[in-house]
């Protein structure tokens, strides 16, 4: 009796990018690095409400130790890349399985939150490049200039334009979705998913995500109402 020839590559396991698990395990893991510069990035922003003297220090810090600040850089550079691989990856994977669409699609047991992850990322991506070149670079600076070193100064007059502020405000609105599901999800792709645990981790992923929305659209909206000048 012959026994079938079984190739190398019939053979073979589909390595950890190729599968399905690990696409998910990469986008929770560059997601959690990401998370913590958010953290980071909304704690510093927030000192503009101590003033222009502390915003400015802070900002001349984060200037003194540039050489340092490169390798954090690329590394968050490398994880937006791979997330957004990974996300476009699996969302492709995720349609092949199902070519024909429903013929009445419901809603179940998804949020709205999970519902736009795929295309809230993009245009978040779309938001930072903006907001690098307006705030960052002074690439893009409209209604005043922009002054080297002043970042209290760029930051307010950058602000009292109302359309950017309406842009800021939308795009970490759709952030705070993003996180709101991600910071969840990111648990369940590690293998971390109980029936008593994942209401919990759901209640205080939307609660995080609250705060870090809130934390970045009461610049703007100070801006705007004059309470920050």
């Amino acid at each position: 009796m012959s026994t079938a020839a079984v190739t190398p590559h019939e053979n073979r396991a589909p390595n950890f990018w190729q599968s399905t698990n690990g696409k998910k395990v990469v986008m929770a893991v560059t997601g959690a690095i990401m998370f913590l510069f958010i953290i980071g990035h909304v704690a510093g922003n927030l000192q503009i409400f101590e003033g222009p003297a502390k915003l400015n220090a802070y900002g001349h810090f984060l200037h003194s130790i540039g050489e340092l600040l490169w390798p954090v850089r690329i590394v968050l550079l490398l994880c937006v890349g791979l997330h957004i691989t990974a996300t476009v990856q699996l969302a492709m994977r995720n349609k092949a399985a199902r070519p024909v669409g429903y013929s009445r699609k419901q809603a179940i047991n998804s949020s709205y939150a999970s519902r736009t992850m795929y295309w809230s990322g993009p245009i978040v991506l779309a938001f930072i490049i903006f907001h690098l070149l307006q705030f960052t670079a002074g690439y893009i600076h409209p209604g005043s200039q922009f002054i080297e070193g002043d970042v209290y100064h760029n930051v307010v007059a950058g602000f009292q334009v109302w359309w950017v502020s309406v842009w800021y405000i939308i795009a970490v609105s759709l952030l705070g979705f993003h996180l709101r599901h991600g910071l969840w999800s990111m648990f369940q792709s590690i293998g971390y998913n109980h029936p008593r645990h994942t209401p919990l981790l759901k209640k205080a992923a939307f609660v995080i995500a609250l705060l870090i929305t809130l934390g970045y659209i009461s610049i703007p909206i100070s801006v705007l109402a004059g309470f920050i000048k």
